[in-house]
């Protein structure tokens, strides 16, 4: 691993890809004047940036004056692509097949007693009532897991996003490799919360794996991305990406995956990154 001062970056990068909590979002949530700037410089100069995160669509209204170009930010983990040009409408959704959802709560259930769940729908969040409650959704219903995920005729609901479970007393890296040790043959776990708080999505569904079908739309490889991120669900992103940074105050599972480390969000990591391309793509076009 080498710094953001030392890491080679791409000839011509063709798109930034970056999470947002703990990435680019400072620790009080805001983007900072530097951010804004650097990804202003960024799409004015042929890169598109894509926002990569774990949010759902409609708590995308911190960044969605930063969209430039394609409007499209990729949310809940990759299950679903919104226009945040079009007040975050899902253009794509990746879902979660709720009787593959109902079989993973119950095998939950069983290997860690005392799990509570919620469930992301498209249309909004619903959560148990041992749940801790989501402020920021005053509207969500409160029942148990089996009935939100209920249908009374098969295929008539809204899709399902991610099913998140928390358990209140077990280590959060613990109780990922226990769901994945019993569950992960059915449905993708990880986490991006510092409690034990897991996001569980359907089989293959990643921010990698959409961040690779919304590239491939565009043809852009691999190679020509730089991908930003912090914690566990930024992994495997951070290990597809061509050129990738792990912050500074990143989760080890993300240093160990990306191939640079840059500053930390509250130093504006992202943006000394995009910075020193923006800079480096200025001294090429001088020298030819």
């Amino acid at each position: 691993m080498t710094s953001a001062t030392e890491q080679p970056v791409p000839a011509a990068p063709r798109l930034i890809a970056t999470d947002l909590d703990g990435t680019l979002l400072r620790d009080d949530k805001t983007v900072s004047d530097r951010t804004v700037a650097a990804l202003a410089a960024a799409e004015e100069a042929g890169i598109e940036v894509f926002f990569v995160t774990g949010r759902p669509a409609r708590w995308m209204d911190v960044v969605s004056d930063h969209v430039h170009g394609h409007g499209l930010a990729i949310c809940a983990n990759g299950a679903a692509v919104a226009d945040l040009h079009a007040g975050g409408r899902l253009v794509k959704v990746r879902g979660l097949e709720r009787s593959i959802a109902l079989d993973v709560v119950h095998t939950l259930r069983a290997a860690a007693p005392g799990t509570s769940f919620a469930v992301e729908l498209a249309t909004g969040i619903h959560y148990e009532p041992a749940y801790p409650p989501f402020h920021l959704d005053p509207g969500a219903t409160v029942a148990v897991a089996e009935e939100l995920l209920h249908e009374e005729t098969a295929g008539t609901g809204a899709p399902v996003l991610k099913v998140l479970a928390h358990h209140g007393e077990m280590a959060p890296d613990t109780f990922l490799a226990l769901a994945r040790d019993a569950a992960g043959d059915r449905a993708s776990f990880t986490r991006s919360s510092p409690t034990a708080l897991l996001e569980i999505s359907g089989p293959g569904v990643s921010k990698a794996s959409t961040l690779e079908l919304c590239c491939a739309e565009r043809g852009i490889s691999a190679a020509e991305v730089v991908a930003f991120g912090d914690m566990p669900n930024d992994v495997e992103m951070l290990s597809w990406a061509g050129t990738s940074y792990a912050m500074g105050n990143a989760h080890p599972a993300a240093l160990a995956a990306a191939s640079g480390r840059t500053v930390t969000n509250n130093e504006d990591g992202v943006a000394v990154v995009i910075e020193r391309i923006i800079a480096d793509r200025a001294r090429l076009r001088v020298q030819h």
